[in-house]
């Protein structure tokens, strides 16, 4: 087991309903109640904070993405850079390292495994002779035909407690958060 899924063992999934902030009348030792013989623990601290709660949908998604890619082959990192690559052909490698804030060198070896696995080629750069273009081959854009509909029903599923229009709001906020 990695380390990552060790700490993912550990932090649990928020209750769908979120409880209220403490407030600074009320210790957290009194409004913690026991459930199923064991006292509940006193999340409403992190429950308040945006990493908290991003990671904790972050963890529910990825538990459900990494055996549904697995028939494909495909971790996080790559389906997203193959996603790239499909919706972007010619992209380059510098391209792919800002849209998913990857360093060079972390990208170099996945390219290379996907262009190993006969999923997608470098060609070069019609505009800039020190760059290659990276495109999907026919193996690369059917995996992708397959994939992209796999991943948009566990995100369906994933999301199926918010509204369309809730889940549009989150994914507007999110980006708010992270977009410069």
């Amino acid at each position: 087991m990695c380390a990552a899924r060790k700490r993912c063992a550990i932090i649990r999934p928020a209750p769908s309903r979120p409880r209220p902030v403490p407030s600074p009348t009320r210790s957290p030792a009194a409004t913690a109640t026991p459930t199923s013989g064991t006292e509940a623990v006193d999340r409403r601290f992190l429950q308040s904070l945006v990493g908290f709660n991003a990671r904790m949908a972050t963890l529910k998604v990825i538990s459900q993405f990494i055996p549904r890619m697995a028939p494909f082959e495909l971790r996080v990192v790559d389906f997203s850079i193959l996603s790239l690559i499909h919706h972007n052909p010619g992209i380059t490698s510098r391209q792919l390292c800002d849209a998913l804030n990857l360093l060079p060198p972390n990208l170099v070896g996945k390219v290379n495994a996907l262009q190993r696995r006969g999923l997608l080629l470098r060609r070069p750069h019609p505009d800039d002779g020190r760059a290659q273009a990276l495109h999907l081959t026919d193996a690369g854009l059917e995996l992708m035909r397959r994939a992209e509909p796999t991943v948009v029903a566990l995100e369906n599923e994933a999301a199926a407690a918010l509204t369309v229009n809730e889940r549009q709001t989150l994914i507007r906020l999110l980006q708010k958060v992270y977009q410069d």
